[in-house]
């Protein structure tokens, strides 16, 4: 009888605060993983590079510290010049904004957007080519050495 009461005190207990699935390490991210949402995102994000580099290696366009691409210099542009360059930057930053999305939900780990964004931006920092512009977090532009 002592037995079964101290069985029922314990089970009473509250179930202590650590949660040891929280407390394990987090997996690492993957960013080359190949589920098809990000598969999708990818394709079309190297679709339109294509279009970009005109402008990336004229100047006219730079990636930004925060991993976005922005127009670099309105005055060089003709009115519809500009209007197609920014239509293109305005899809090339959403589909990154998707990119990350889809590369936390593929991981299962939403949780790690931050993380994610951060891991891209060298990413796509390293794959920039020299002499091409980059902004910094002030919004000034140099060209990458």
């Amino acid at each position: 009888m002592k037995r079964f009461a101290l069985l029922l005190a314990c089970l009473a207990l509250p179930v202590s605060a650590a949660d040891p699935a929280k407390d394990a390490a987090k997996p690492a991210i993957n960013l080359d993983i190949g589920t098809p949402p990000v598969i999708v995102v990818k394709h079309a994000l190297a679709q339109r590079t294509s279009r970009l580099v005109r402008f990336y290696e004229a100047g006219e366009i730079g990636l930004g510290k925060d991993g976005f691409i922005y127009l670099r210099d309105s005055a060089k542009f003709s009115l519809a010049k500009r209007q197609i360059a920014e239509k293109l930057i305005d899809a090339e930053n959403e589909e990154r904004k998707a990119l990350i999305q889809a590369l936390a939900d593929s991981n299962h780990r939403r949780d790690a957007e931050p993380e994610i964004w951060e891991l891209m931006r060298e990413r796509w920092h390293k794959q920039w080519k020299s002499g091409w512009w980059l902004r910094d977090a002030e919004g000034k532009w140099s060209r990458k050495p």
